[in-house]
């Protein structure tokens, strides 16, 4: 724990002025980052007697071991700089909103030349309109499949599409009449753009003129006594009113409004967002956070519509914001939203009408949020706290596990051997310190002295860093291998580790690699493995990280210098996790093993040739329909492909030559020589030898 006064600027240092300001740990991870009118006024507030201090601010300002600020011109650009800093360094004392899922949109794409109606995640994409978002997938689906009545707009992937259009046949949707068919030609791009601009028009609300339309239509067919057109039509202005249903009217025609509530209680928030769009509610989603800091109901609302709109423009930012509590100052947010809109922003506290009664709905919703998300995580964090005690007392430690890092090896038949590294902290995936490692020092099976290198690189890169912050203070002699080189200067076996100074990102708190250490290491194997692990640690002079191992057979739990394992029962949350840990990691090393051989089988003698390209490679077997007859080419027919000149041509007669078979290719289930005169799409060569079997039978003995 730090004193603050140690790391407390000197009296005239701080300006006095607008800015933003950054506090780091003993690691310059950016753990904390505020905004500030006066950074010189903010500042001294944390520096006060710890007394006087909120919990959760004296328990940042003594995890902090230093703080620095940058001047801006003003409070807007000091919002902005705050949000960026925050959604970059990702500080774990600021309120970060976890959103539960990722909610989904209905998306038009008005940037393609026959635009497509389909449900869409994540970031949005420049040139699509979107509607929502929808609490579930299936209520776009239903929205849609009513509109398609009236609106036949397509909704086929670009591969059904193609297929559509080379064949002359459209998808059942356009014979159903639930598509206008584009694929076939049964209406033009232009006519196709107009149906998909009406569709976007009804979903923005303009509904009144469609339907006006089509009961005129309608009277007309019925006075012509066009009686099954007429019902048509009567079915197609129900479908849009069911349609028009979903979304039931609360405010004014034309009201475009946001209404954010918020429901908190002293450890946790909860906010909603009803998002109104031509008076009737759109789209529902909500965040939960914790509060890691003294926060008012203000720095909530700012926080949510941070969240809410900073990655927005234009349109997406409504006329109208309605929040229960207004950030303090209140100005430089809604210059801000003004910005990002383009025109004038309203945020506001609703007081009386429609607005207000919407208001309390949201929050009811908020309440009801924050007592659902209570239940599910009491039981969540019960159970995997109990997991990382049980861990704690199992293998003796001094507290619990928060990180634990676990690695395994795979390979097939001593081939292709790969290592992995996972991470969980607080009993939770950290997907994002996940890495993988290719065995390089030696060649064969041999899983222990597989382990030994990758731990030795892995905390041989955690000292360097170390080092190169100078943390580390146990002398030269412990940042050197055993023989005797020093470990900053050692040579790296992985290439995707070099070079040390591109792959550290210093200075400015972002993520490192392998910068943090695992209170424990847990290897996928028994007691040979955890020796490994153990010795590779003694040999890098690190003696404060617990190893242990879990085998596999009998779920044992294998500590070094024990000859006898640790037996958890089997019904123990600890036991559980370590599973959960282990076959992670296992999943993890079989991919990337499954992906390395994969691309090794693919290979082919045209992958020796240096700068030619998966393009060009693929023009010479299709201009000589396989790799047999380019073998057999000279290299001015080589040079008559669109994009092989006479060097590069050069340069492919040697590499085939030297790739060249020196026997025909056999089938060794039936023993005839195989004709490999078929065009070869995957640029391999048909000359070489073949192996009979799938890829699973011929796995063998994967691990």
């Amino acid at each position: 724990m730090a004193d603050p006064s140690s790391y407390r600027p000197k009296p005239g240092q701080i300006p006095d002025s607008p800015g933003v300001y950054r506090f780091r740990d003993e690691h310059r991870r950016v753990i904390y980052v505020g905004k500030a009118k006066s950074l010189r006024q903010r500042l001294a507030n944390y520096f006060q007697d710890l007394s006087g201090l909120h919990p959760r601010t004296r328990t940042m300002v003594t995890t902090a071991a230093s703080v620095e600020w940058t001047v801006v011109s003003t409070e807007v650009e000091a919002l902005q700089l705050e949000y960026s800093w925050i959604k970059e360094y990702d500080p774990r004392f600021n309120v970060k909103y976890r959103d539960d899922k990722s909610y989904p949109y209905l998306a038009v794409t008005m940037n393609e030349e026959f635009p497509r109606v389909q449900v869409m995640r994540g970031h949005k994409k420049k040139g699509v309109r979107y509607f929502g978002p929808y609490a579930h997938a299936w209520a776009i689906r239903d929205t849609v499949d009513l509109l398609l009545r009236v609106f036949p707009v397509r909704t086929c992937s670009a591969g059904v599409f193609k297929n559509a259009a080379r064949t002359g046949r459209p998808c059942l949707l356009g014979y159903i009449g639930k598509c206008s068919a584009p694929c076939v030609g049964r209406v033009s791009a232009e006519e196709h753009g107009e149906l998909s601009e009406e569709f976007c028009d009804f979903m923005a609300g303009r509904t009144g003129t469609y339907l006006r339309r089509l009961e005129k239509q309608m009277m007309e067919a019925a006075e012509e006594m066009e009686y099954e057109r007429a019902a048509r039509l009567r079915d197609d202005i129900e479908a849009l009113k069911k349609a028009m249903e979903k979304n039931a009217v609360v405010l004014a025609d034309a009201t475009d409004a946001d209404l954010i509530a918020v429901a908190e209680d002293e450890l946790e928030a909860a906010v909603q967002i009803f998002h109104v769009r031509g008076g009737r509610v759109r789209g529902q989603r909500g965040w939960v956070t914790d509060k890691v800091e003294d926060v008012t109901t203000g720095a909530l609302v700012e926080h949510a519509l941070q969240q809410l709109y900073g990655e927005e423009r234009g349109d997406s930012v409504p006329k109208e914001v309605l929040v229960p509590a207004l950030p303090e100052p209140v100005e430089p947010v809604q210059e801000w939203l003004t910005e990002r809109r383009g025109s004038n922003v309203s945020l506001r506290i609703p007081q009386r009408g429609d607005k207000k009664a919407l208001m309390e709905t949201v929050e009811r919703n908020a309440q009801q949020a924050l007592v659902l998300h209570k239940t599910r995580r009491a039981s969540d964090l019960t159970t995997r706290s109990r997991a990382l005690e049980e861990i704690s007392e199992a293998l003796d430690l001094d507290s619990a596990p928060l990180r634990i890092e676990c690695y395994d090896i795979s390979h097939l038949q001593g081939d292709d051997v790969v290592a992995s590294m996972v991470v969980f902290e607080d009993g939770l995936q950290r997907k994002s310190e996940y890495r993988r490692f290719q065995i390089k020092g030696f060649e064969g099976q041999d899983d222990v002295r597989s382990m030994h290198e990758v731990i030795t690189r892995r905390f041989r890169r955690y000292i360097a860093e170390k080092e190169r912050t100078g943390e580390w203070t146990d002398g030269e002699n412990a940042l050197a291998d055993t023989t005797g080189t020093p470990l900053a200067d050692a040579p790296l076996t992985d290439a995707t580790e070099a070079p040390l100074t591109s792959s550290l990102k210093d200075d400015e708190g972002r993520p490192k690699r392998f910068a943090y250490p695992p209170q424990l290491v847990v290897v996928d194997g028994g007691q040979p493995q955890v020796a490994a692990a153990k010795r590779a640690l003694d040999e890098l002079g690190i003696d404060d990280i617990a190893v242990c191992g879990l085998a596999k057979r009998l779920e044992e739990v294998w500590v070094p210098d024990d000859d006898d394992p640790v037996v958890l029962p089997r019904s123990s949350e600890g036991l559980y996790l370590l599973q959960r840990v282990r076959d992670e990691a296992h999943r993890f090393a079989i991919t990337y093993q499954r992906t390395k051989r994969a691309k090794r089988f693919r290979a082919g003698p045209l992958d020796e040739v240096p700068g030619l390209g998966e393009t060009r490679k693929q023009a010479l077997i299709k201009h000589f329909g396989s790799v047999k007859r380019l073998r057999a080419a000279t290299i001015e027919q080589i040079c008559e492909v669109p994009g092989i000149g006479r060097k590069t041509a050069e340069t492919i007669a040697v590499a085939l030559a030297r790739a060249a078979s020196p026997a025909p290719a056999v089938n060794t289930a039936t023993g005839e020589i195989i004709d490999d005169e078929e065009p070869d799409t995957t640029a391999g060569s048909p000359g070489d030898p073949v192996t009979t079997g799938a890829p699973e039978e011929r796995r063998g003995q994967e691990t």
